[in-house]
């Protein structure tokens, strides 16, 4: 667990804080969600478009992608090779979702042929 953005305290950075309120109900949790999941998008070569933030594209030497898209609760991965959607999903979970506390929101995918 790690202190909030904006929130630590130079010296006390290893306390942690005591919640009085769910999380959930704050304003900023979507905005510091995305922060993460975009951040760990770009950590594994992820680019997001221009016209759309919410979409993650990644081109493959072998000419393959992978496109992940999220909307409101929700994500979609398109590829065309169901190992490297799976070794995704795996890094998801290993990494952004277990620190995130999240349910497993992205247990469907399309192939693309």
């Amino acid at each position: 667990m790690e202190q909030p953005e904006g929130f630590k305290v130079k010296g006390k950075e290893d306390l942690l804080c005591q919640l009085k309120k769910n999380l959930y109900e704050l304003k900023q949790v979507p905005c510091q969600w995305y922060k993460k999941f975009d951040s760990f998008m770009i950590e594994h070569g992820y680019r997001r478009t221009t016209s759309d933030h919410c979409v993650f594209v990644k081109r493959f030497i072998d000419g393959e992608f992978i496109i992940l898209i999220l909307y409101v609760g929700d994500m979609l991965i398109i590829g065309q090779n169901s190992e490297k959607i799976s070794k995704l999903k795996k890094d998801m979970k290993k990494s952004c979702y277990e620190r995130l506390g999240t349910r497993e929101a992205y247990s469907w995918y399309v192939y693309l042929l």
